[in-house]
């Protein structure tokens, strides 16, 4: 996720919060073009950079930068993304580079709410984690896939003939746009920066499970009910197949780690074993 100052975190969850009262009146198409043209919006200010510095210039009048910023796309967005743009663009920002970052930030929150209007969120989070996951233990694709000195056409192609047919379209659109985006992170980085979002759109924490034994429909139920009243929220689960586990589960919310393994037990136990 994204780390932020504080002014920069202030600014961003003001614009969530106005993103948020949008999306809960819009329809899919309005959320999908809302999200398209945030994206063409941090597409050009990603290659403005004396733009960029002048419209989140906190010397400069609030009020000048919103001109500015009307001056430069006049009526080439529709008023929503406008709206949003100029709630960024009034805000105070702990450097340039955070008016972009949170631009972005919004446009995928529009396309989670087409995957959240359609019911789909859920498939969405989960097929963003197993691409993560797959992206993360192939080094080759994820070095071909991160080799910004490769066409984004080329490495687009390539990540639609690895997830041609498995995926949901706006999985799909968050992945190719995360090749695209500027400034991106590799794409295992990115996906699961896209699944804590999907989750967040649920208003779930996520609960990473590391398991050598698939669970049960029961089994995830169980734990997903337990995580929620230890955490007093509703609990995502991401599991993860781990061989190298002798038994038991590994769960990690957050920066905590439940070790609830064999070895960690182990572990835990020779700890307290006299010297």
């Amino acid at each position: 996720m994204l780390h932020l100052q504080a002014a920069s975190r202030r600014a961003l969850a003001a614009a969530r919060e106005r993103l948020d009262g949008y999306l809960d009146g819009a329809g899919e198409a309005d959320a999908e073009r809302l999200g398209d043209e945030l994206f063409a919006a941090v597409d050009l200010l990603a290659g403005q950079p004396v733009l960029r510095r002048h419209l989140a210039d906190p010397a400069t009048e609030a009020a000048d930068r919103t001109r500015l910023l009307r001056a430069v796309f006049g009526t080439k967005l529709g008023r929503p993304a406008t709206q949003l743009l100029e709630e960024l663009v009034g805000a105070r920002w702990s450097q340039p580079r955070d008016l972009m970052d949170a631009a972005e930030t919004l446009g995928r929150l529009a396309l989670l709410a087409v995957a959240q209007q359609q019911g789909a969120i859920e498939d969405v989070e989960d097929e963003l984690f197993r691409v993560g996951r797959l992206v993360d233990r192939e080094a080759q694709l994820r070095s071909l896939l991160g080799d910004v000195t490769a066409p984004a056409d080329r490495r687009v192609q390539l990540l639609r003939s690895v997830i041609a047919g498995q995926v949901h379209p706006v999985t799909e659109r968050l992945l190719v746009r995360a090749i695209r985006a500027p400034h991106g992170l590799g794409l295992d980085r990115a996906a699961e920066e896209l699944a804590e979002l999907a989750a967040e759109r649920r208003q779930r924490f996520v609960a990473r499970v590391s398991t050598p034994v698939a669970l049960t429909d029961a089994q995830q139920e169980r734990l997903a009910a337990a995580l929620s009243r230890i955490y007093g929220r509703d609990m995502s689960l991401q599991i993860e197949l781990d061989e190298n586990l002798l038994g038991g589960l590994v769960v990690r919310v957050g920066d905590e780690v439940i070790d609830g393994s064999i070895a960690g037990r182990l572990a835990a136990a020779r700890q307290h074993l006299p010297h």
